[in-house]
């Protein structure tokens, strides 16, 4: 007979931690699954959250304190749920397992990433620098453990790392892996993706120098960024001074997402106070359709309005090109409140790609979605966070425990009718 007091929690991002915790801390069984080699999914890549630019880790390691000391909670990094059949208070799920080469005995002492002699794109940083090919996948990460990438850490190589580690923990002999668990509910959490900036080709992305995306600005601005978070541009690591933001790049538009992504005008108004707070004398211009700062955002919108360095136009931009003969960047626009076109230069221009939920590239067997890719509730499976709606950490903790309820509802009316 199934538990169905057992919960699976399919994402370790911030709204599948919170969803194992409090289900854990009223006697659930959990079981997370979580596809990265660490929890905490996108807020561990940010800088800071907003209004209060509060450095996020500190959140994640409260959780991740609660994970270590509670015995109900069970997780499976670098897995990936391959299909779930079944119905309410009795799912069968089975979940496939990536090798990391790098097993429980692991210390985090470093020496396999010295020994290493290959460089991997660092796609935690969005691919702007390399980390070895034996890594941790950045400094807090949990579990900390390194991870070896097999696709770069080849022959002799892999062998240095094996050689070097003194605690038998680099294992090259594993294989991927598949196991199969019942559950009596399941709660989805599998998050969101940055918007493909190639996909915007009047954008410049990928095409001219020094345009980047909100998420790799995160990134630059953080400690633990790729340029120890001073926000430097990527041609040629000068200071960026003058800086524009682009909005809805992607959102709100039939041909990408036809919705909005929720926290993109918040996040470029928090990364206008990352440059600001570098250099006194940078400026920051953003290009809106709309600036959205629901509730009580709206006190976070006027301080960065009140800023005098900082800039706001209303209208789309229309074009976004290199200028000739240096790495600067122009951008072409209208602005709705002149009724004229603007044409300006910055250093570096910032896309603020919307949320595309993770269902949009990769949908799990037996879980429903609508037509953008979000998941749908159906009895016994439950959303949560940016999983079904785009929303904010805040909001995403809050409608996680939300979706502790219903699991922990459906379980006990589905014990009840055995």
């Amino acid at each position: 007979m199934p538990d169905v007091n057992r919960i699976l929690v399919i994402g370790g991002g911030f709204s599948g931690l919170t969803t194992a915790v409090d289900a854990a801390e009223t006697g659930a069984e959990v079981i997370v699954i979580e596809k990265n080699s660490y929890l905490g999914g996108r807020v561990a890549q940010l800088n800071k959250y907003f209004p209060k630019l509060c450095p996020p880790i500190c959140g994640l390691e409260i959780n991740f304190k609660r994970i270590k000391t509670n015995a109900n909670i069970t997780f499976h990094t670098m897995a990936e749920v391959e299909s779930v059949s079944g119905g309410p208070g009795n799912y069968t799920v089975t979940v496939k397992l990536n090798p990391r080469y790098v097993n429980d005995n692991c210390t985090a002492c470093d020496a396999c990433a010295q020994a290493c002699t290959a460089e991997r794109p660092n796609e935690f940083n969005f691919g702007m620098n390399t980390t070895k090919a034996a890594y941790l996948p950045f400094n807090q990460a949990f579990p900390q453990k390194y991870v070896i990438d097999s696709s770069y850490c080849k022959g002799d190589c892999a062998k240095a790392c094996k050689d070097a580690c003194k605690y038998n923990a680099v294992d090259l002999d594993m294989k991927p892996g598949t196991i199969t668990l019942n559950v009596g509910s399941i709660v989805v959490a599998t998050g969101w993706n940055p918007y493909d900036a190639d996909k915007l080709d009047i954008l410049g992305f990928g095409k001219v120098k020094n345009v980047i995306t909100n998420m790799m600005m995160e990134r630059l601005a953080s400690p633990t960024g790729p340029t120890a978070g001073k926000i430097l541009r990527p041609s040629d690591g000068k200071p960026a001074q003058n800086i524009a933001f682009v909005q809805c790049a992607g959102s709100r538009d039939e041909s990408h997402l036809p919705f909005c992504s929720y926290i993109c005008c918040l996040a470029s108004l928090k990364q206008t106070t990352y440059i600001r707070e570098q250099n006194l004398e940078s400026k920051a211009t953003i290009f809106y359709i709309d600036i959205r700062t629901p509730g009580k955002y709206e006190k976070f919108y006027w301080k960065v309005k009140d800023d005098p360095n900082v800039s706001f136009i209303k209208g789309k931009v229309a074009d976004i090109v290199q200028e000739q003969g240096s790495d600067d960047v122009i951008v072409t626009a209208e602005d709705m409140m002149t009724n004229k076109k603007v044409r300006m230069k910055f250093d570096m221009v910032v896309l603020a790609t919307g949320m595309e939920p993770a269902g949009a590239s990769k949908k799990i067997a037996g879980v429903k979605y609508n037509e953008n890719g979000f998941a749908l509730p159906d009895s016994g499976i439950y959303p949560a966070g940016c999983t079904k709606n785009p929303m904010d950490v805040a909001r995403s903790a809050q409608d996680s425990t939300g979706a502790v309820l219903k699991a922990l509802s459906k379980a006990n009316s589905s014990g009840q009718g055995r």
